[in-house]
């Protein structure tokens, strides 16, 4: 034999042997980091502070309050106060000025629009958690609302998920595959990132459950474990329950949204999860529930009714999983995670039972009937003034950065935890679910270079030491953490937060609070400490200028934005779009009339 031919050979040898040891080991590592646990990732949609029973709602929620009673309650957890920028956070754990969604696309003005990072879908220099737990061996499982983008490359079949039934827009119809806004043609589904059409018998949080238990049951028995992540619709506008749940509400909400605010401060107060002697201020949104006509507070306390009976309806599909996973033994090597993408929705007319309201709604092909509110072919939110209730006992809600739009329930329970508490008031933040996912799942976070790109690091810490009784914070005293959406601004640190909220609802001003001893945001420090809101004003000047914040135009308004991009979009015609546009400003310009009565 030749040396050369000889030489040949052995070089292939050398080489299959070394593709054979990088091969096993990749198949060593890829099992050893897919031994973790599997993990339920459930985000409500919209739902207030203390819109379920382990944080002082009357709604009953029995399958959360299972979960809070074997596993650990946040109570000072925020997240951004729109759907969007939350989900990038959740998934990412990046700020949404990086990730880039800083605000829904939907409403991101056209001076904002040139710029790299304001394209209101999820770029590609970040890495899902769902990426990254797939890479080691997870399952990933998604049925629910996306708003990430709807492009194929932006689609999550093609961000880490296995398996998906996605909603890509703000949010749609729960009865039927129908748009809830005139800025959608259509209500866009997909699965496995292909187009697809919703079963007849559709309900969205029983069609949902239907799916992630599919999902799971798909790959069952191979021995990998699975990531599920359930982003329900509920309770986004239109608010719709089945007729069973809203009957156990009716006559529930008669006395009104004041009394009801008491009472689920009350609550709270007696649960440990605010201070004894925290307050509340009242908004000047919420109406006189005393002016009302006997008509119309019947017809705004079934408004409430619907919205309880679409949360409990959404608590007992969740029951549905638990119970499917403890019937095919999976659940004791489960961990759940339930919160929200923002707090309450306070959009809506406060009276939509009046012939301007129902003749736009009807553009749409809805009712307000009170007959049929909430059942297929209905129209239904809660207003401003319930929404207050919501979010008891904190001040503002969706859209402002006041705590009632971004503090939100977090639960986190199951088996492999070993809880050391039940309860934590330590601040945490929305970037902080990622690592804690990764760290229970025994994965790496992605390098600097992954998958051929240049990828943003996370920021959050991990809260897993706090779920273990091992640590009382996460965050230092003095580290800060700082947020914008739409001009609306915050920056916490330690206990204190500044605070900024525009118009109509807010001032414009900054204010300071104490979070933790005032969670009600109803004493302004900024007199009393003014060292200290400097400092914190200065901090976020930092962050504005690291993460590439970009100021609002003059007169920005988001429900206009949205009602000017969603008719430009969908029209290109300039008299029909001018038209349009202006239909639907008087529509904002009559709701928000009737917001500040």
């Amino acid at each position: 034999m030749k040396d050369d031919d000889f030489s040949c050979q052995m070089l292939a040898v050398n080489t299959a042997l070394r593709l054979t040891v990088v091969l096993l080991s990749l198949v060593q590592t890829s099992a050893l980091q897919a031994s973790g646990p599997n993990i339920v990732l459930i985000l409500a949609d919209d739902l207030g502070f203390s819109d379920s029973a382990p944080y002082g709602s009357e709604i009953q929620t029995p399958s959360l309050s299972a979960l809070a009673e074997t596993g650990i309650r946040f109570t000072n957890f925020h997240i951004a106060a729109s759907c969007a920028p939350s989900r990038a956070m959740l998934l990412t754990g990046v700020d949404s000025h990086r990730n880039g969604v800083p605000n829904i696309p939907e409403a991101i003005p056209p001076e904002q629009g040139q710029l790299a990072n304001y394209r209101g879908t999820l770029g590609h220099n970040v890495v899902t958690v769902a990426t990254l737990l797939q890479d080691a061996g997870y399952h990933t499982y998604m049925a629910g609302k996306w708003h990430l983008g709807k492009t194929p490359d932006l689609l999550p079949s093609r961000r880490g998920f296995e398996r998906t039934v996605a909603m890509a827009d703000t949010g749609a119809d729960n009865w039927e595959q129908k748009p809830y806004l005139p800025i959608y043609e259509k209500a866009n589904w997909f699965a496995d990132g292909e187009e697809t059409d919703l079963p007849e018998d559709f309900y969205s949080s029983r069609f949902l459950i239907d799916k992630t238990i599919e999902f799971i049951g798909s790959n069952r028995g191979d021995g990998q474990p699975f990531f599920a992540y359930v982003p329900f619709q509920a309770v986004h506008t239109p608010v719709q329950a089945p007729q069973a749940f809203i009957d156990r509400y009716m006559g529930v909400y008669d006395e009104g949204w004041e009394a009801l605010r008491q009472q689920r401060r009350a609550r709270a107060v007696e649960m440990g999860i605010i201070p004894r002697d925290s307050a509340m201020v009242t908004m000047e949104t919420t109406g006189d529930w005393h002016s009302l006509t006997p008509g119309q507070k019947r017809y705004q306390a079934k408004r409430m009714a619907v919205y309880a009976a679409m949360v409990e309806a959404m608590d007992y599909h969740i029951g549905r999983l638990i119970d499917h996973l403890r019937t095919t033994g999976q659940y004791d090597n489960t961990v759940f995670i339930f919160t929200s993408d923002n707090g309450s929705e306070a959009s809506g007319s406060a009276n939509p039972d009046t012939a301007v309201s129902r003749f736009l709604i009807g553009l749409q092909g809805y009712t307000t009937e009170y007959a049929s509110l909430g059942l297929k072919g209905s129209f239904n939110s809660i207003g401003p003034s319930f929404a207050s209730a919501a979010a008891a006992p904190l001040a503002f809600y969706k859209f402002y950065a006041g705590e009632g739009g971004m503090r939100v329930p977090l639960i986190v329970s199951g088996e492999p935890l070993s809880v050391g508490h039940p309860q934590s008031s330590a601040f945490s933040y929305v970037t902080d679910i990622a690592p804690t996912i990764l760290e229970l799942a025994g994965v790496s976070a992605a390098p600097r270079y992954y998958g051929g790109r240049q990828r943003e690091p996370m920021t959050g810490h991990s809260l897993l030491a706090l779920i273990r009784g091992e640590a009382e914070r996460v965050y230092t005293e003095d580290e800060a953490v700082g947020y914008e959406l739409a001009g609306n601004a915050a920056l916490f640190q330690g206990d204190y937060k500044i605070v900024l909220n525009r118009g109509p609802v807010g001032d414009s001003l900054w204010h300071l609070y104490d979070i933790v001893r005032d969670p009600g945001e109803t004493v302004d420090l900024s007199e009393r400490m003014p060292a200290r809101l400097q400092r914190m004003l200065a901090l976020y000047q930092d962050y504005v200028t690291e993460n590439g914040v970009a100021p609002v135009p003059v007169g920005y308004s988001q429900q206009q934005q949205v009602a000017l991009n969603g008719m430009r979009d969908r029209l290109g015609r300039p008299i029909l779009l001018v038209l349009l546009t202006l239909l639907v400003l008087l529509l904002i310009y009559l709701v928000g009339r009737n917001m500040r009565r």
